[in-house]
Protein backbone atom coordinates (compact mmCIF):
# COMPACT_ATOMS: atom_id res chain seq x y z
CA UNK A 1 0.00 0.00 0.00
CA UNK A 2 0.93 3.64 -0.43
CA UNK A 3 0.18 6.86 1.10
CA UNK A 4 -2.52 8.82 0.40
CA UNK A 5 -6.15 8.66 0.21
CA UNK A 6 -8.15 5.24 -0.37
CA UNK A 7 -9.92 4.06 -3.04
CA UNK A 8 -13.63 4.72 -1.64
CA UNK A 9 -16.37 6.71 -2.43
CA UNK A 10 -16.43 10.84 -2.15
CA UNK A 11 -17.94 11.21 1.58
CA UNK A 12 -16.48 8.03 2.76
CA UNK A 13 -14.78 8.24 6.77
CA UNK A 14 -13.14 5.36 8.27
CA UNK A 15 -15.31 6.13 11.53
CA UNK A 16 -15.32 2.46 13.13
CA UNK A 17 -17.30 1.45 16.73
CA UNK A 18 -15.30 -0.51 18.83
CA UNK A 19 -17.98 -3.48 18.06
CA UNK A 20 -16.56 -3.07 14.42
CA UNK A 21 -13.20 -2.68 15.20
CA UNK A 22 -13.31 -6.38 17.17
CA UNK A 23 -15.73 -8.02 14.84
CA UNK A 24 -14.81 -6.66 11.67
CA UNK A 25 -11.30 -6.46 11.70
CA UNK A 26 -9.63 -7.97 14.90
CA UNK A 27 -11.80 -11.00 14.45
CA UNK A 28 -11.12 -11.82 10.93
CA UNK A 29 -7.63 -10.68 11.47
CA UNK A 30 -6.82 -13.43 14.02
CA UNK A 31 -9.34 -16.07 11.97
CA UNK A 32 -7.37 -15.77 9.09
CA UNK A 33 -10.60 -14.35 6.85
CA UNK A 34 -10.18 -11.53 4.17
CA UNK A 35 -11.57 -7.89 5.16
CA UNK A 36 -12.79 -5.54 2.78
CA UNK A 37 -10.90 -2.92 2.61
CA UNK A 38 -8.03 -4.51 3.79
CA UNK A 39 -6.35 -1.39 4.82
CA UNK A 40 -5.15 -1.83 8.12
CA UNK A 41 -1.40 -2.43 8.21
CA UNK A 42 0.03 -4.87 10.76
CA UNK A 43 3.50 -2.76 12.59
CA UNK A 44 6.24 -3.50 15.05
CA UNK A 45 5.26 -0.86 17.69
CA UNK A 46 8.22 -0.81 19.16
CA UNK A 47 9.85 0.69 16.25
CA UNK A 48 8.11 3.66 16.53
CA UNK A 49 7.16 6.75 18.72
CA UNK A 50 3.41 7.64 18.60
CA UNK A 51 4.34 10.79 16.35
CA UNK A 52 6.11 8.85 13.80
CA UNK A 53 3.27 6.62 12.72
CA UNK A 54 2.38 8.82 9.72
CA UNK A 55 2.77 6.95 6.64
CA UNK A 56 3.21 3.28 8.46
CA UNK A 57 0.06 2.94 10.56
CA UNK A 58 -4.01 3.60 8.80
CA UNK A 59 -4.44 7.08 9.60
CA UNK A 60 -7.97 8.50 9.55
CA UNK A 61 -8.32 12.04 10.80
CA UNK A 62 -6.01 12.58 14.14
CA UNK A 63 -6.03 8.36 14.46
CA UNK A 64 -3.49 5.92 13.64
CA UNK A 65 -4.78 2.14 13.43
CA UNK A 66 -2.49 -1.01 12.94
CA UNK A 67 -2.64 -4.23 14.26
CA UNK A 68 0.75 -6.13 16.32
CA UNK A 69 1.44 -9.26 18.35
CA UNK A 70 0.78 -8.52 22.22
CA UNK A 71 3.92 -10.14 22.97
CA UNK A 72 5.55 -6.97 21.20
CA UNK A 73 7.16 -4.70 23.18
CA UNK A 74 5.37 -1.69 24.58
CA UNK A 75 8.56 0.39 24.59
CA UNK A 76 9.88 2.49 21.94
CA UNK A 77 13.10 4.43 21.56
CA UNK A 78 11.72 7.08 23.49
CA UNK A 79 9.49 6.27 26.33
CA UNK A 80 6.64 2.98 27.00
CA UNK A 81 3.07 2.67 26.82
CA UNK A 82 1.65 2.27 30.85
CA UNK A 83 -1.80 1.13 31.13
CA UNK A 84 -4.14 3.09 32.82
CA UNK A 85 -7.74 3.24 34.26
CA UNK A 86 -9.79 -0.39 33.95
CA UNK A 87 -10.58 -2.36 30.64
CA UNK A 88 -13.58 -1.80 29.25
CA UNK A 89 -15.90 -4.52 27.62
CA UNK A 90 -16.60 -4.56 24.14
CA UNK A 91 -19.90 -6.21 23.10
CA UNK A 92 -22.02 -7.01 20.39
CA UNK A 93 -25.14 -8.88 19.88
CA UNK A 94 -25.93 -8.64 23.60
CA UNK A 95 -22.36 -10.53 24.59
CA UNK A 96 -19.28 -9.66 25.42
CA UNK A 97 -16.87 -10.30 22.40
CA UNK A 98 -13.67 -8.28 23.27
CA UNK A 99 -11.63 -5.76 25.75
CA UNK A 100 -10.51 -2.50 25.11
CA UNK A 101 -7.51 -1.57 27.33
CA UNK A 102 -6.30 2.58 27.53
CA UNK A 103 -2.79 2.69 27.36
CA UNK A 104 -0.69 6.58 27.96
CA UNK A 105 2.82 7.01 25.92
CA UNK A 106 5.50 8.14 28.46
CA UNK A 107 8.92 9.92 27.47
CA UNK A 108 11.78 7.67 29.17
CA UNK A 109 12.59 4.71 31.42
CA UNK A 110 9.35 3.30 33.09
CA UNK A 111 10.23 4.47 36.40
CA UNK A 112 10.73 7.86 35.86
CA UNK A 113 9.01 8.44 32.43
CA UNK A 114 7.27 11.92 31.74
CA UNK A 115 3.19 11.34 30.64
CA UNK A 116 2.91 12.65 27.35
CA UNK A 117 -0.75 13.19 25.53
CA UNK A 118 -0.69 10.18 23.30
CA UNK A 119 -3.32 7.65 23.96
CA UNK A 120 -3.57 3.83 22.72
CA UNK A 121 -6.66 2.24 22.56
CA UNK A 122 -5.69 -1.56 22.45
CA UNK A 123 -8.68 -4.25 21.31
CA UNK A 124 -8.10 -7.68 22.72
CA UNK A 125 -10.22 -10.26 20.92
CA UNK A 126 -11.95 -12.91 23.98
CA UNK A 127 -10.70 -16.58 23.98
CA UNK A 128 -12.92 -18.40 21.78
CA UNK A 129 -14.59 -15.83 20.25
CA UNK A 130 -13.18 -16.56 16.58
CA UNK A 131 -14.94 -17.31 13.24
CA UNK A 132 -14.28 -21.18 12.58
CA UNK A 133 -14.42 -21.26 9.01
CA UNK A 134 -15.88 -24.55 7.39
CA UNK A 135 -16.79 -25.85 10.99
CA UNK A 136 -20.92 -26.72 9.85
CA UNK A 137 -19.79 -28.49 7.14
CA UNK A 138 -19.76 -32.15 8.32
CA UNK A 139 -19.43 -34.21 5.09
CA UNK A 140 -15.98 -35.26 4.68
CA UNK A 141 -13.14 -36.04 6.61
CA UNK A 142 -10.93 -33.76 4.81
CA UNK A 143 -13.23 -30.48 5.33
CA UNK A 144 -13.68 -31.59 8.97
CA UNK A 145 -9.35 -31.77 9.78
CA UNK A 146 -9.69 -28.45 7.97
CA UNK A 147 -12.22 -26.87 10.45
CA UNK A 148 -10.13 -28.32 13.64
CA UNK A 149 -6.72 -27.17 12.35
CA UNK A 150 -8.52 -23.40 12.14
CA UNK A 151 -10.04 -23.45 15.30
CA UNK A 152 -6.47 -24.66 17.36
CA UNK A 153 -4.64 -21.93 15.42
CA UNK A 154 -7.75 -19.04 15.67
CA UNK A 155 -7.52 -20.41 19.54
CA UNK A 156 -3.57 -19.75 20.14
CA UNK A 157 -4.06 -16.43 17.79
CA UNK A 158 -6.76 -15.28 20.05
CA UNK A 159 -4.34 -14.39 22.52
CA UNK A 160 -1.66 -12.80 20.66
CA UNK A 161 -3.14 -10.46 17.88
CA UNK A 162 -4.64 -6.90 19.14
CA UNK A 163 -5.75 -3.73 16.98
CA UNK A 164 -4.45 -0.37 18.27
CA UNK A 165 -5.73 3.15 17.77
CA UNK A 166 -3.29 6.10 18.27
CA UNK A 167 -4.37 9.41 19.36
CA UNK A 168 -3.18 12.77 20.24
CA UNK A 169 -5.50 14.18 23.72
CA UNK A 170 -5.77 17.47 23.92
CA UNK A 171 -7.26 18.40 26.78
CA UNK A 172 -3.80 19.88 28.11
CA UNK A 173 0.16 19.65 28.17
CA UNK A 174 -0.33 16.31 29.87
CA UNK A 175 -3.01 13.75 31.12
CA UNK A 176 -3.62 14.24 35.06
CA UNK A 177 -5.49 11.58 37.44
CA UNK A 178 -7.67 11.39 40.27
CA UNK A 179 -5.29 8.84 41.74
CA UNK A 180 -4.29 6.19 40.76
CA UNK A 181 -5.32 4.05 37.21
CA UNK A 182 -8.20 6.92 37.16
CA UNK A 183 -8.73 9.39 34.35
CA UNK A 184 -10.11 13.24 34.74
CA UNK A 185 -13.01 14.18 33.28
CA UNK A 186 -11.34 16.12 30.41
CA UNK A 187 -9.80 12.84 28.72
CA UNK A 188 -13.10 10.60 29.05
CA UNK A 189 -14.51 13.89 26.79
CA UNK A 190 -11.82 13.24 24.82
CA UNK A 191 -12.80 9.99 23.89
CA UNK A 192 -16.60 10.74 23.33
CA UNK A 193 -15.86 14.13 21.34
CA UNK A 194 -12.83 13.11 18.67
CA UNK A 195 -15.00 14.23 15.45
CA UNK A 196 -12.03 15.19 12.88
CA UNK A 197 -11.80 12.12 10.50
CA UNK A 198 -11.33 14.21 7.46
CA UNK A 199 -8.76 12.14 5.71
CA UNK A 200 -8.37 8.04 5.08
CA UNK A 201 -4.73 7.47 4.07
CA UNK A 202 -3.09 5.16 3.81
CA UNK A 203 0.21 3.42 5.65
CA UNK A 204 3.42 3.48 3.33
CA UNK A 205 5.28 0.18 3.02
Amino acid sequence: MGGGATNLPPGFHFFPSDEELVVHFLRRKVSLLPCHPDIIPTLLPHRYNPWELNGKALQAGNQWYFFCHLTQSRASSSGHWNPIGADETVRSGGRSVGLKKTLLFSIGEPSEGVRTNWIMHEYHLLDGDCINGGSSNSTGSSSNRKSHRKRGHSSMESNSWVLCRVFESSCGSQVSFHGEGTELSCLDEVFLSLDDYDEVSLPNK
